[in-house]
């Protein structure tokens, strides 16, 4: 099979569970990224095939836009977002998300190592109510310690990222933080004070699970408090890939409009 660069495929020994995209090809080995999970891998070329477009990958399709009523009577003054994520092509599908339902925010491409210095100067610039802190991950299992932070690619940087946004805001209610990628460090980002992370079972997240999480606290009203197992299960792989703490939306509901 004459597969090139850009292509879209699957892999033949893992059930072609993950669709990718070919970034580079070198002495047959194919490096690639998720199309809709935040993954790289490499592969070998015999062992992919190209994507079946019959398939059907309809989660995005599954995404219900949280519930609003009486538009005609009240105004709604929705939360801010500041995005900051590893991955310009996962970033702009967030803000794609993001702008369907018509919400503010904020994109920026930072590089994993350079969030703990970036993150808070955005932060203090744009004055958000909700911050996203992502990109990719890994965590090397054969290294052992799951609660290692030198057995995972990032998660030490979107912890340390996760602390210096913190500083500028305590309050877990006022700034809602939520961080992580693949197979991220879970715990220890909820003890460095993110209100949701990735990845309990250390399993791969949706591109789009931050922000389905951060739409929803967004168009929740501020006296409502978030169903947490209801919005997990939102994402693509439930409480296995996101979890967080509890805690109310950040909306606020005028009258009248």
């Amino acid at each position: 099979m004459d597969l090139k660069i850009g292509d879209k495929v699957t892999r033949i020994s893992y059930n072609h569970d993950i669709i990718f995209k070919i970034l580079n090809i070198e002495d047959n080995i194919s490096y690639l990224k998720g199309e809709n999970i935040r993954l790289y891998a490499d592969s070998p070329l015999e062992d992919l095939t190209l994507y079946d477009k019959t398939a059907n990958d309809n989660f995005e399709e599954t995404i219900e836009e949280p519930d609003i009523s009486d538009r005609n009577e009240y105004f709604y003054l929705p939360a801010r977002i500041l995005h900051c994520d590893g991955d310009s092509d996962y970033l702009n599908r967030c803000l794609k998300y993001y702008k369907e339902h018509k919400l503010q925010a904020i994109g920026k491409v930072i590089k994993e190592e350079d969030l703990p210095i970036k993150v808070p100067k955005f932060i203090k610039e744009y004055d958000p109510d909700i911050v996203i802190i992502t990109g990719h991950d890994a965590y090397y299992k054969k290294k052992g310690n799951k609660h290692d932070l030198n057995n995972y690619k990032n998660s030490k940087y979107f912890c340390n990222a996760v602390r210096e946004a913190r500083k500028y805001e305590k309050n877990h209610d006022k700034l809602v933080i939520i961080a992580g990628a693949c197979q991220s460090d879970y715990e220890e980002l909820i003890k460095c004070g993110a209100n949701f992370a990735s990845s309990p079972k250390r399993v791969n997240i949706h591109a789009l699970d931050p922000a389905i999480i951060a739409t929803t606290i967004a168009l929740t009203n501020k006296q409502d408090t978030i169903n947490l197992i209801e919005l997990l299960n939102k994402t693509k792989y439930g409480s296995d890939g996101m979890g967080g703490v509890i805690g109310n939306g950040l909306m606020y509901v005028g009258y009248p409009r």
